[in-house]
């Protein structure tokens, strides 16, 4: 039994799920999607941080290089939080921001922008990265869901062990014992 088995559950509520294992093979399935999930944002953000005049070229929208950027420090974001202890909160920031992106899309698929087939095909890959957004981050909130509770009372608890009554006049009781007075 390794340490964090051992004493990996002491601070934790009897109602949170107990740790089992740990390690790369402790994560479910949905975690691991969750991080690569994670690190794709970072990459694209990178992307779009970076060649944001070449993206509004291809897109047919010069003059949104802004828009692009913006939409790269989200996906930093996203990605960092998508990687942290809240990944919950990273993934669904991650499908709120696909849906930014595909109303952008949307606003750039007109019938006068010769780039069109490429906003097309933009479209249906943002769609499917939308899918798998909303599927993994479903299940990770589901997995790591905390239920609704009252705040843990603990006015009744003194700290001591045994209570506040066996320990009354210990110092005393100490103080007067032939060994203290060495």
């Amino acid at each position: 039994m390794n340490m964090l088995s051992k004493f990996g559950n002491l601070s934790r509520r009897p109602s949170d799920p107990k740790v089992v294992k740990s390690g790369p093979k402790a994560l479910a399935p949905s975690d691991m999607v969750a991080r690569k999930l994670g690190w794709f944002s970072i990459a694209l953000g990178m992307v779009e941080l970076i060649a944001s005049e070449r993206i509004a070229r291809a897109l047919g929208i010069p003059g949104k290089e802004g828009v692009i950027r913006a939409y790269g420090a989200r996906e930093l974001s996203s990605g960092i939080l998508s990687l942290s202890a809240d990944r919950q909160s990273g993934l669904w920031s991650r499908v709120a921001g696909d849906g930014l992106d595909i109303g952008t899309l949307l606003w750039a698929f007109r019938h006068d922008n010769p780039k069109r087939d490429n906003v097309g095909l933009a479209l249906v890959l943002v769609a499917g990265v939308t899918l798998i957004d909303l599927l993994t981050a479903q299940k990770v909130s589901a997995r790591h869901a905390r239920g609704r509770r009252q705040p843990q009372d603990f006015s009744n608890r003194s700290g001591f062990p045994r209570g506040l009554e066996a320990v009354r006049g210990l110092a005393r009781k100490d103080m007067s014992s032939p060994a203290s007075q060495n």
